[in-house]
C-alpha cells in the first residue's frame, strides 16, 4: 500500500501559508536536493484548489530537474468548484477526498505527496490517512499568514526523526501514533 506523506514549510510562529514570502535563502541546494529525492519516490501529488492555484502558474514555466518532476508527476486536485485544469498530468477530483485518497493509497507503487498543510491535508490527517507528516521549521517569524492548524484538529503523532541544517532549519518528521 502506498504511503501518504505531507510536507509543509513553517515559520517559528506556526505560519505555513505563502512560504515564498519568507522562506527565501533557507530553501537552499540541500533542501532542494532533499525535496527532489522525496518527489522521485512518489508517483502522485495531491492538492486542494488553493494549492493548485498557487502552484499551477509557477511550475510549468520553471526550469530545472525539480520543476521537471513536479510537471511530470500525476497530480490530483481535490475541488468541488474547479471545472478543469491546464497543468500537465493534473486531474480534478470532485468526489469525497477521504474516500478517493483511501482508494488512491491502494493503487500504484510510489508514495503520494502533499505539499503544504491546508484543508485537504488536515482532513486526511483527521481521517487517519496521513502516514508521515514532515514539517520544515524555518528560523523566521512571519508575523501574519495562515496558521498551520485550524481549530478543532486533534491527532496523535509519534516523532520519527529530527534533523537540522547549518542554516537553522529544523526538520521534524512524525508518523501516526498507534491506535
Amino acid at each position: 500500500m502506498r504511503k501518504l506523506k505531507v510536507g509543509a514549510l513553517l515559520s517559528v510562529d506556526g505560519i505555513h501559508g505563502e512560504p515564498r514570502s519568507w522562506v527565501g535563502s533557507y530553501f537552499d541546494d540541500e533542501a532542494a536536493a532533499e525535496s527532489l529525492a522525496e518527489l522521485r519516490r512518489a508517483d502522485a501529488m495531491l492538492m486542494g484548489r488553493h494549492t493548485y492555484e498557487y502552484f499551477a502558474p509557477a511550475w510549468p514555466n520553471t526550469p530545472g530537474p525539480y520543476a521537471e518532476r513536479v510537471n511530470a508527476i500525476a497530480k490530483y486536485v481535490f475541488s468541488s468548484t474547479l471545472a478543469g485544469t491546464d497543468w500537465s498530468n493534473a486531474t480534478v477530483v470532485a468526489a469525497d477526498p477521504v474516500k478517493s485518497v483511501a482508494e488512491l493509497k491502494t493503487q500504484g507503487d510510489g508514495d503520494l505527496v502533499i505539499y503544504g498543510f491546508g484543508r485537504l491535508a488536515q482532513t486526511l490527517l483527521e481521517h487517519d490517512l496521513v502516514d508521515e507528516l514532515n514539517f520544515w521549521l524555518h528560523p523566521v517569524v512571519a508575523g501574519s499568514g495562515t496558521p498551520v492548524f485550524r481549530s478543532g484538529i486533534s491527532s496523535r503523532l509519534d516523532l520519527a526523526e529530527v534533523s537540522h541544517r547549518p542554516n537553522g532549519v529544523v526538520s521534524l518528521s512524525y508518523t501516526k501514533a498507534p491506535a
